[in-house]
C-alpha cells in the first residue's frame, strides 16, 4: 500500500486523567521535559468539555512544536486541526478517519496480536501501538499483557511478513525496559505515568530520549 510517509516520533506521551493533576497540567509537564509527540487521551467526558481541553492542550503542543494526536474522537481531531487521531480496536474504522481527516493527518491504531498488525498493515494507517507490555491502570479494557518475549515473537512475524508500519510498544514501560523492547525491533514506546508522576519529568524524559538514542534504526 502507499503511504505519504510521516514522521513517527520514537517516545511518545499519552495523557491519563488523574486526581492529582490535571490533563493541561500533565502537557505542560510532558512538553517542557522534552516530549516531542503527545497523544491527548480524555475518556468518559463529554464532548464539550474533551473539545475545550484538547484545544487548549493543542496551543500548548503548537508552541513547543510538538505532534499532537487525538484519541477515539475524530470529529474533534477534524474541527480543532489536530496532527492526528488513534483510534482503538473498537472504534471508527480507519478508512472512514482517512476519508474524514484526508491523506496529510496521522493515523495510528491498537493492536495487540500479529493477525491484529497483518490486518491493519492493509488498512492507511501510519503507525500501530502494540501492547500491553506489563499491567497499566492508564488503560481501560486491558488486553493480554504481552511481555518481552510477546513483543519478540510478534515482531520477529512482522519482519517474516515483512511489514513496514512503525510498531509503538506501550503499557507500564519503565526506563530499564526500553533497551530490550527496542532490541526487538519496534519503532518506539509511548509512556504516560512515567513523566506526569515523576517527581523529574524532565530528568527522566532525557533519561528516556537517552536510551532511545542508543538504540540501533528499528527495522520494522
Amino acid at each position: 500500500m502507499n503511504r505519504i510517509k510521516k514522521h513517527i516520533e520514537r517516545l511518545q506521551y499519552i495523557t491519563h486523567a488523574t486526581k492529582d493533576k490535571s490533563i493541561i497540567d500533565q502537557v505542560h509537564i510532558a512538553v517542557d521535559a522534552g516530549i516531542k509527540w503527545v497523544q491527548f487521551r480524555l475518556k468518559n467526558a463529554d464532548d464539550d468539555t474533551f473539545k475545550q481541553q484538547a484545544m487548549a492542550c493543542l496551543e500548548i503542543a503548537k508552541r513547543h512544536r510538538c505532534t499532537f494526536v487525538i484519541n477515539d474522537r475524530v470529529h474533534v481531531a477534524k474541527e480543532i486541526d489536530a496532527d492526528g487521531i488513534h483510534i482503538g480496536k473498537e472504534d471508527m474504522s480507519p478508512r472512514t478517519a482517512r476519508e474524514i481527516l484526508g491523506p496529510d493527518k496521522i493515523i495510528g491504531c491498537t493492536a495487540n496480536t500479529i493477525d491484529d498488525i497483518i490486518q491493519l498493515s492493509n488498512l492507511p494507517i501510519d503507525y500501530i501501538g502494540l501492547g500491553p507490555f506489563r499491567f497499566t491502570r492508564t488503560k481501560e479494557k486491558l488486553s493480554p499483557i504481552l511481555g518481552l518475549a510477546g513483543y519478540d515473537e510478534i515482531m520477529k512475524k512482522a519482519v517474516a511478513h515483512n511489514l513496514s508500519v512503525p510498531i509503538i510498544a506501550i503499557g507500564g514501560i519503565q526506563v530499564e525496559d526500553v533497551g530490550p523492547l527496542f532490541q526487538t525491533g519496534v519503532h518506539g514506546i509511548a509512556v504516560s505515568g512515567i513523566i506526569s508522576n515523576s517527581n523529574h519529568p524532565r530528568k527522566d524524559c532525557q533519561n528516556l530520549l537517552k536510551q532511545i538514542e542508543a538504540q540501533s534504526c528499528p527495522t520494522v
